[in-house]
């Protein structure tokens, strides 16, 4: 997969869950869209900000996701905050479960794309929060690595 060609499709991207979250793993995962649904996220709408994700009955569930009504659908229109079904296999599914039940773990989605095919795509991580000190030792090794930079760019 061409990684520019995936950049140009990002559509959400969830930038602070880099800084709230360790992650463990990531996977790419299906979502179940409908039609209204996938216009609106062509269209560039759309938020995971504070979207997580759950299990119900063997399945996985992204919560609070926000794709806006599409404008030219009149009767077809979704709910803009409903549940959305991702779709994974089996195995994957079961590894998420466990990590999520047994070790504290939360499903945080990054970012939702369109691939080279045109399919919506969730890349979704397996995550555990960060306490306040992880938070400032991010925010200091990110402030140093600025610095740095200026400070070679300035010597070259």
């Amino acid at each position: 997969m061409n990684k520019k060609n995936v950049s140009s499709n990002i559509v959400a991207q969830n930038r602070k869950a880099s800084f709230n979250y360790f992650f463990e793993d990531t996977l790419e995962a299906g979502i179940e869209l409908l039609g209204s649904e996938v216009k609106s996220l062509r269209a560039g709408k759309g938020s995971i900000a504070d979207a997580y994700a759950l299990d119900s009955e063997g399945e996985i569930y992204l919560h609070n996701t926000y794709i806006p009504e599409y404008k030219q659908s009149s009767y077809n229109n979704h709910d803009p905050r409903r549940l959305r079904k991702l779709l994974l296999n089996k195995k994957e599914i079961n590894k998420i479960i466990g990590k999520i039940n047994r070790d504290g773990f939360t499903v945080i989605p990054t970012k939702i794309y369109f691939n080279s095919k045109g399919i919506a795509k969730v890349n979704i991580a397996i995550a555990k929060g960060k306490k306040l000190h992880d938070k400032r030792q991010t925010k200091k090794q990110r402030d140093w690595n600025r610095e740095k930079s200026r400070v070679f760019r300035k010597s070259s």
